[in-house]
């Protein structure tokens, strides 16, 4: 089977789920014997997605926003365009995302749910020129989320392929653009909806929003959890004081992490629990810099310096010394979440988790006994719960033991790609 990945860099700036989730199933579709590329879109890929085969860039960042703003740009020749996408070029931009105003982002994202008739029709004709190729024509596109189901409807007209659309947390996107643009958008998305063959959502949870979200009906979706490579995340549970938290995300306020700080603060002015040390990571972007000031202030104004540790890097080996030197995960999500790939990792290495009792971690809960819920946006809770486990180190390996187990049931990629194999398979069949 030949598979087209359409896959949006993130630039490398951050912890980014999806390209961790779209790099490891394309390795395993190639094990499986299958013809898998990725066509990266907006940004050059991130370091997860370096050896896994890829095509050249489509829908590159520069050339989208100057297509969008200025109707020049809709009409210049091929070579001035590859100039724009040159990945040095799109890297300076990868480190200024985050910074567009919702506007700019609403009135983009309309444009590229209207296909042919928006504003880079320019860059969708050269995708569907290299797409129709003999040597590239695929029997299957795979869209790494439904923001990009603008170019579903010129591929259905002009390659008559299959076209499955990925689902991961657009919804948190879309709502942040406020109205007038989420209406439009969820408007336009359910209007492409009817052109992809199949829907495939990461957690039951997401399944049943996305569901309603784009009026869909019960064979257009299905549920397929990503899995992870197994043998790369050894069990490694740490021994010894202080008790470690570990946060992995972006760093930013939706993922809660002043709450997490705040937490630890409050935890180590209370008088007899023992010390707890944090360690973060998975990056920013632009838009986070002043939050993490002001952050990092906080912290050395409560003297808290030498308990919370910052790691910049969050490549996959650095992810294992993380692990190793954690004893329980802990992102506060401040909105529900479809995957929570830090959770997974961390059950994959051994490591139990606090989270939300919001979106997938219910299900990932229920299937591990792994995990502690509390309640969201509530920094009184989180403690708690933190303040429960301190003094409880049997209860912390009992957890990550479980969450060791759990992986190993549930999320072997090596198991879940043959799921999402049958699920290409049967598109093509229809």
């Amino acid at each position: 089977m030949r598979i087209v990945h359409l896959a949006p860099g993130a630039g490398g700036g951050f912890y980014c789920e999806n390209c961790v989730r779209d790099a490891m199933m394309l390795r395993q579709l190639c094990r499986l014997g299958h013809e898998a590329i990725a066509l990266p879109m907006y940004l050059p890929a991130g370091p997860e997605q370096q050896d896994i085969p890829k095509g050249p860039l489509f829908f590159g960042g520069i050339n989208v926003y100057l297509q969008q703003k200025l109707g020049l740009f809709r009409h210049t020749p091929r070579w001035l365009d590859a100039l724009l996408d040159s990945p040095r070029l799109l890297s300076r931009a990868a480190r200024q995302a985050g910074v567009s105003n919702v506007k700019q982002l609403g009135e983009t994202t309309i444009s590229m749910l209207q296909g042919q008739d928006g504003k880079q029709v320019k860059e969708l004709d050269r995708l569907i020129e290299w797409l129709i190729l003999p040597e590239n024509r695929p029997d299957v596109v795979v869209l790494s989320n439904a923001l990009l189901m603008g170019v579903v409807g010129p591929i259905r007209q002009k390659l008559g392929c299959a076209v499955i659309s990925l689902l991961q947390d657009e919804d948190g996107f879309v709502d942040g653009l406020g109205q007038p643009w989420s209406g439009q958008v969820w408007e336009l998305m359910r209007r492409c909806a009817a052109n992809v063959d199949l829907f495939v959502a990461v957690s039951r949870y997401y399944l049943e929003l996305m569901t309603e979200k784009l009026a869909l009906k019960t064979q257009q979706i299905q549920v397929a959890y990503p899995g992870l490579e197994l043998s790369e995340y050894p069990a490694a549970q740490k021994k010894g004081s202080p008790l470690t938290l570990g946060y992995l995300a972006r760093l930013c306020p939706d993922n809660g992490f002043d709450m997490l700080v705040d937490a630890v603060i409050g935890l180590a002015a209370e008088p007899g629990l023992p010390a707890v040390k944090l360690i973060a990571s998975g990056g920013q972007t632009a838009a986070d810099k002043n939050y993490i000031d002001s952050i990092k202030r906080k912290i050395r104004t409560a003297g808290m310096q030498e308990r919370v540790e910052f790691r910049e890097d969050f490549s996959l080996d650095s992810r294992k010394a993380f692990f190793a030197a954690i004893d329980l995960m802990c992102v506060p999500f401040r909105k529900p979440v479809a995957y929570g790939l830090c959770v997974l990792e961390s059950m994959a290495s051994g490591v139990g988790f606090i989270a939300p009792a919001a979106g997938v971690f219910p299900e990932y809960a229920d299937c591990s006994g792994a995990g502690i819920l509390v309640e969201p946006n509530s920094c009184s809770h989180l403690m708690a719960a933190l303040r429960g486990l301190i003094c409880n180190p049997a209860k912390i390996h009992d957890m990550g033991q479980k969450g060791h187990q759990a992986a190993l049931q549930h999320f072997d990629i090596k198991i879940n790609s043959k799921q999402y194999e049958k699920l290409l398979e049967g598109v093509l069949r229809k």
